[in-house]
């Protein structure tokens, strides 16, 4: 196998963000770069080879819409496929974060397995569990 694939979070609850590093861990050895805001995760990716963002949409300074916008009008981020997770779950709020470019939107509680099976598909890996 090559290099792993990185795998950021940005979520400001680190009880969310251990939660998704366990999800993650569980199906692969991923190398997992987390940020607690929108803000953080811009100045990480610069410096990070991204293959695949989780974005909660409600975070301080940049939101997860705002990052979403950001990736989707730069050139070097267009094809990260992104998953929001989030606890807006109104149908509006799916087509927007759609909209602006997410690949798949979530809603809190998340489904692990669904949550792991996105992850294995836009990462080309075998699911193992």
């Amino acid at each position: 196998m090559s290099s792993k694939k990185t795998i950021l979070i940005a979520d400001d609850s680190p009880t969310m963000r251990a939660m998704l590093v366990s999800t993650i861990e569980s199906i692969g050895d991923f190398r997992i770069v987390e940020a607690s805001s929108g803000f953080e995760a811009l100045r990480l990716l610069p410096r990070e080879k991204v293959d695949l963002i989780l974005t909660d949409i409600n975070m301080p300074d940049i939101n997860g819409l705002e990052l979403i916008s950001y990736l989707r009008n730069n050139a070097n981020y267009l094809t990260i496929p992104v998953i929001i997770i989030s606890t807006e779950g109104s149908q509006k709020d799916i087509d927007k974060g759609k909209l602006l470019g997410a690949n798949e939107y979530l809603i809190k509680p998340i489904d692990h397995a669904k949550l792991q099976a996105l992850i294995s598909s836009y990462l080309n890996i075998s699911s193992q569990f």
